[in-house]
């Protein structure tokens, strides 16, 4: 096949699957080695990105997912009768952003940094599926390690944490300044009728 032939059924597999699909299984699925289809994904990415149209192709990490642009997910909300209800609490967000700048870090490093208990705040987040366990941290007691997931990349249109705006001068109040500009985020479908979900009470701090 050609470079536009791989292309077409490259966005076809993209499209039909719904999620992040790794560049192993697009090259398992093309018959091409992992160098060309990355390579591939990326002409394809692209493309899709300055064709002006109502799709945009994320990579995330060593994947690549369609899903609908920023400016129209308005529209799709509409559309798919998708209620916005109580986005994340004050509370919730800072732990994510606690966790993003800092990961992989432990529940006792977020509960000191904001001086009460986050239990409940960290068990929503990993129920909305923004944060999971990264395995444990080499001390005693082997405290679980947490980071940020692909949804989370996804629900505020990062390609990697890398891209998450920087952090205030210190002079400034980080949970505050940093809050404001990740609060001014768009969030892109998929996904964000779970991060924009009926608010659970699990704020409850100590």
């Amino acid at each position: 096949m050609e470079i536009k032939q791989y292309k077409a059924a490259m966005e076809a597999i993209l499209f039909a699957s719904g999620e992040p699909v790794p560049v192993s299984r697009l090259a398992l699925a093309l018959e091409l080695d992992e160098e060309t289809t990355a390579r591939i994904a990326e002409d394809l990415a692209q493309d899709i990105n300055t064709r002006a149209g109502g799709i945009t192709a994320l990579k995330l990490n060593d994947s690549y997912q369609l899903c609908s642009g920023k400016a129209y997910a308005g529209y799709v909300r509409k559309a798919m009768d998708i209620r916005r209800n109580t986005p994340l609490s004050q509370a919730a967000m800072e732990v994510l952003a606690i966790i993003a700048y800092n990961q992989p870090v432990t529940r006792p490093f977020v509960e000191q940094v904001r001086g009460v208990d986050c239990s409940a705040v960290m068990q929503g987040l990993q129920q909305k599926g923004l944060i999971e366990e990264q395995g444990r941290m080499d001390l005693p007691g082997r405290p679980l390690l947490y980071g940020t997931t692909e949804n989370f990349l996804r629900c505020f249109g990062l390609s990697s944490p890398d891209q998450l705006p920087p952090l205030p001068r210190k002079e400034e109040p980080m949970a505050e300044t940093t809050m404001d500009e990740m609060l001014q985020m768009e969030q892109p479908l998929p996904d964000d009728s779970e991060l924009f979900g009926e608010e659970e009470n699990e704020e409850q701090e100590a």
